[in-house]
């Protein structure tokens, strides 16, 4: 079987990748020069691939990479090609609570891809995902970064919502299960068998990292002012206002509703500290990595470095 994965450079595109066969697998990115929304360049990629797994995808904007353009445009792109090469199946990696109306980019932009998906005419599965998590992920490694970094550690809300961690190695195991046909729904929800509030999974992860931060409750529109700062000044943004929204109304629950994997193929480990451990970035860095400003980044890239 002959696989195409989008977004393949990406988190949870390269762990995928890693996985398959790559006489088999392509890997399609910008990176790999396929843009998003080139139906040719796609469709050429595509060519002789059986199956598209769809994981590109951004969790914020920056130039002409907005969400309705990656997320939207991107994935109407990525159905017209994997039709004109014959693709017999499109396997999307969603967001859990990705839905219309709700106020926010991300989540509207996901949930316009998936029906784009849907409307296709091609056999898909659309995977839900909560908050997956791993080596170079965006949950494990930025809270323990900014755990090592600052004394004091604010969560989003005065009240404390739930999560329910995912490990990547599950996410793919997942992915794996769809490509081969082996997940019984069109559309379903992925999520870490193990559910717990946020807080207590930022104290484990401070533990596993031997900090000792002390932790305030900070209110929505501070974290979001906070993200918005960071995402003008960083490369990687310590937080970003898509995670700030998810973070905000839980990671624990489908909406719309969407039914759980059946048994076998549901995610079965814990958020523990084996896991975290394997998650955490290289202890000599703290946040001096991510400062790192839009302009000096462009300074570094015009000088070749």
């Amino acid at each position: 079987m002959r696989v195409a994965i989008t977004g393949g450079t990406g988190f949870v595109g390269r762990h995928l990748a890693e996985r398959l066969d790559p006489v088999d697998t392509v890997v399609v990115s910008r990176r790999t020069g396929v843009p998003i929304d080139d139906v040719d360049a796609l469709t050429a990629a595509f060519a002789d691939c059986d199956v598209v797994v769809h994981c590109a995808g951004i969790n914020r904007e920056i130039g002409d990479q907005t969400f309705a353009h990656v997320h939207v445009d991107g994935t109407r792109a990525v159905v017209e090609a994997a039709r004109r090469a014959g693709v017999q199946r499109i396997v999307m990696l969603s967001f859990l609570r990705a839905r219309s109306d709700c106020g926010s980019g991300y989540h509207e932009t996901k949930w316009a891809a998936e029906e784009l998906v849907r409307q296709s005419g091609i056999d898909h599965t659309i995977l839900k995902a909560g908050m997956i998590y791993g080596p170079g992920d965006h949950m494990v490694d930025h809270v323990a970064r900014a755990e090592r970094t600052w004394p004091v550690f604010a969560t989003v809300g005065y009240r404390d919502r739930t999560v329910r961690p995912l490990p990547v190695e599950e996410a793919v195991n997942v992915l794996l299960a769809a490509i081969e046909g082996r997940v019984p729904n069109p559309t379903v929800a992925v999520l870490g068998a193990e559910e717990l509030t946020f807080g207590t999974a930022v104290r484990r992860i401070a533990r596993v990292a031997g900090r000792r931060p002390v932790y305030v409750r900070a209110p929505v529109w501070a974290i979001c002012a906070l993200a918005k700062l960071t995402e003008w000044t960083m490369v990687v943004p310590l937080v970003a206002k898509a995670q700030t929204r998810m973070l905000a109304e839980g990671v624990s629950e489908p909406a719309p509703f969407a039914p759980e994997l059946p048994e076998g193929i549901r995610p079965t480990l814990m958020f523990d500290d084996e896991r975290i451990r394997a998650a955490l970035p290289d202890g000599r860095f703290g946040l001096g990595d991510l400062r790192l400003t839009k302009w000096w980044a462009e300074q570094r890239r015009r000088s070749g470095f």
